[in-house]
C-alpha cells in the first residue's frame, strides 16, 4: 500500500510543478528573439533530448556539464562525453565535455560547445547572385565547471563560460556563469534539482564588416569622400534560463526501472513552459528507452515530442565503460533533428 501511495504523491507533485510554473509565473512580455548567443539554449545529450529536456534533476550523467553542474558529483569517476547533431538545415551542433573527480576537492569539468554553418555565398544589392566570395557563421562556448557534495544527499556546482559568436569578419564576446543544486530526498527516491544558466554580460557585434565609407558633406565639392565610419550595433542579453526539476523512479528493480521527470523552465526571452520525460531501463540497465514532450503550455512552440534509446555502459578494456545514445526531436515547421552521443567512463 505504501508503494502505491508514494507513486500517487509523486504524480501529484509533478502536476503541481507544471501548474505553478505555467499559471503563477506566466504573464508579461515574452521578449522572443531579444537575446544573443541563443545556441546556449540548444539541449545537450541524446539522453536528455529523448526525455524532452527534463533533465535538471537526473543524476549520473556527464552532460550535467550543461544541465546542472552540481550533478557532476554523482558521476563518480572520470567521464568523457561527445555529442553531435545536424541541428537544422546547414547548421551543425557539437558538444564535448570532460569531468574528473579530485580527491577531497570535488569534481572538475571542462566543456566546449560549437554551433557552425556550411559556407554561404556573399550577396549584395548590386550582385544578388553572389560576389564569388563565401562566409560562415559560428558560435562557441568554453566552460570550466566545479561540483562538490556538501552532504550525501545535497550537492552544489557552478560553471564559468567564455562565449563568442562570429559571422564573416565580425564577432561578439561575453562571459557567463551557471550555478546549480540537487537534493536527493529521503522520500521515495525523489530528486529535486535547480539551475540558473547563462547569467552574464551583454554581447555586441564589432568588426570590419561594420565599417562603411561616409561622405560627411555630400553637397560640397572638394571634401574627403572616403571617411571610414562605423555602424554601432545594439547590446543584447544572454539567454538567461532558470530550471526547476523533479524526478524519481516509479519502479526500480534489477531487471526493470521506470523513471519520470519534469522540469519547469523560466527563460528571459520567452514564456514559461514545462518539459516532461520518461525513461525505462531494461536488461540490467544495458538498454534504455525514453520519450518526452518539450515546451508544454508554450504558445506557438516549434518543439514538441521526442524519443530515443541508448546502449548503456558496455564494458570494454577492463574498467572502461562506453555508452551510445540516440534521440529524435520533432519540430513543427523546421526539419526534425537527430542527435548522437558517445560517453566514456574510465
Amino acid at each position: 500500500m505504501r508503494k502505491i501511495n508514494t507513486k500517487i504523491v509523486f504524480v501529484i507533485v509533478i502536476l503541481i510543478v507544471s501548474v505553478v510554473t505555467q499559471f503563477v509565473f506566466a504573464g508579461g512580455i515574452k521578449k522572443v528573439g531579444t537575446s544573443a548567443a541563443t545556441f546556449l539554449r540548444i539541449p545537450v545529450g541524446a539522453r536528455a533530448t529523448g526525455m524532452g529536456s527534463s533533465f535538471v534533476s537526473m543524476i549520473d550523467d556527464p552532460t550535467a556539464l550543461y544541465w546542472n553542474p552540481s550533478v557532476l558529483s554523482s558521476v563518480g569517476r572520470n567521464a568523457l562525453v561527445v555529442d553531435h547533431s545536424p541541428w537544422l538545415p546547414g547548421i551543425y551542433f557539437d558538444f564535448a565535455g570532460l569531468s574528473v573527480p579530485v580527491e577531497d576537492l570535488g569534481v572538475l569539468g571542462l566543456s566546449i560547445t560549437i554551433l557552425h554553418t556550411d559556407e554561404m555565398e556573399v550577396t549584395t544589392v548590386e550582385e544578388p547572385m553572389g560576389t564569388g566570395e563565401t562566409f560562415t557563421a559560428s558560435s562557441f562556448a568554453l566552460g570550466f565547471s566545479y561540483s562538490r557534495e556538501l552532504t550525501d544527499r545535497f550537492s552544489i556546482g557552478g560553471t564559468f563560460k567564455y562565449i563568442q559568436e562570429s559571422i564573416y569578419n565580425s564577432a561578439a564576446t561575453g562571459i557567463a556563469f551557471d550555478v546549480g543544486t540537487i537534493y536527493e530526498t529521503p522520500f521515495a527516491g525523489i530528486r529535486l534539482g535547480a539551475s540558473i544558466s547563462n547569467f552574464g554580460t551583454k554581447m555586441q557585434m564589432t568588426g570590419e564588416d561594420l565599417n562603411v565609407r561616409v561622405d560627411i558633406a555630400p553637397g560640397q565639392e572638394g571634401n574627403n569622400q572616403s571617411i571610414v565610419g562605423k555602424l554601432n550595433t545594439d547590446q543584447f542579453d544572454l539567454p538567461l534560463i532558470m530550471r526547476v526539476g523533479i524526478s524519481s523512479e516509479i519502479v526500480n528493480s534489477e531487471d526493470f526501472r521506470w523513471t519520470i521527470a519534469a522540469d519547469g523552465i523560466n527563460p528571459n526571452d520567452n514564456s514559461q513552459s514545462v518539459n516532461l520525460g520518461s525513461e525505462v531501463g531494461l536488461l540490467n540497465e544495458k538498454l534504455r528507452l525514453r520519450a518526452g514532450y518539450k515546451a508544454l503550455f508554450l504558445s506557438d512552440s516549434e518543439e514538441n515530442f521526442t524519443f530515443g534509446f541508448g546502449l548503456n555502459e558496455i564494458s570494454v578494456l577492463n574498467d572502461v565503460l562506453i555508452s551510445f545514445e540516440y534521440a529524435y526531436q520533432n519540430f513543427v515547421h523546421l526539419r526534425d533533428s537527430n542527435r548522437f552521443t558517445l560517453s566514456i567512463k574510465f
